[in-house]
């Protein structure tokens, strides 16, 4: 991978969940020659999200939420870190999304405590999100490949990579079939709700770039600071969904 690459190689897109990239480039620049592994950075963001959910459990909504948006800040370092020391991983890719998955989990679960939305409405709301990132993360794929730019993520995950020369072959398939197991259902099923898509892709990378993390914790922590997070069902299942059908209504017009 050349050095310097993007996210998305040459195409200038707006990805609205990316706010945060220029400021994980400026930690990127200071980790880059640091004793810090890619998988630490993963971690790291993996107990700031266990923490935040602590805080919402214990009520401290304002200050978890603003931590989630820092969480997402420090989500992006990791993909940054691997292409700026030209060292993509299979399994940096696969535990991240472990990773997201458990802090989703964690989080709803906090809110679902607080706010007594009993534990199947709570699943509700984490398959319901699960979707959304999937439709994001799909689409962000389908760019990537238009602009020549990371191709670590694949559409269709069932074949198992090769580990670059950097990581364990082991932990490649490890990590492969727990990703297989767990969430290529949700890749499976966008491909298939998913038309061809426009020429450019433009309106279904931006609409759905809103779905991602990075947006939607800044929805939260909007929702936080003007105290109605209990209207965090209506972002996720009402305003969200309605993005994640606009965007799959258009691809197959």
């Amino acid at each position: 991978m050349p050095v310097g690459i993007g996210k998305y190689g040459d195409k200038k897109v707006v990805d609205l969940s990316e706010w945060g990239r220029p400021l994980a480039r400026v930690i990127t620049r200071f980790l880059k020659d640091k004793p810090v592994s890619v998988i630490q950075v993963t971690n790291f963001h993996l107990l700031l999200s266990l923490y935040s959910a602590w805080l919402i459990y214990e009520g401290s909504t304002i200050l978890a939420c603003f931590l989630l948006i820092v969480k997402g800040v420090i989500d992006a370092v990791d993909g940054e870190l691997a292409r700026t020391r030209e060292r993509p991983s299979h399994v940096g890719r696969y535990w991240d999304t472990v990773v997201d998955t458990i802090s989703l989990i964690a989080v709803m679960c906090a809110f679902g405590s607080l706010y007594d939305w009993g534990i199947a409405f709570t699943f509700g709301m984490i398959f319901a999100i699960l979707f959304q990132y999937s439709l994001f993360n799909h689409y962000s794929i389908l760019m990537r490949a238009l602009g020549s730019g990371d191709a670590t993520s694949r559409i269709d995950e069932r074949v198992r990579p090769i580990a670059h020369p950097w990581e364990k072959q082991r932990n490649v398939n490890i990590l492969h079939f727990i990703y297989l197991c767990f969430f290529n259902w949700q890749d499976r099923i966008i491909s298939a709700l998913s038309g061809k898509g426009s020429k450019t892709l433009v309106f279904e990378l931006t609409v759905s770039s809103t779905l991602g993390f990075g947006m939607q914790s800044l929805l939260i922590f909007g929702l936080a600071l003007t105290q109605n997070l209990e209207y965090l069902p209506h972002l996720v299942l009402g305003v969200n969904m309605f993005l994640m059908a606009s965007v799959l209504l258009r691809s197959r017009l």
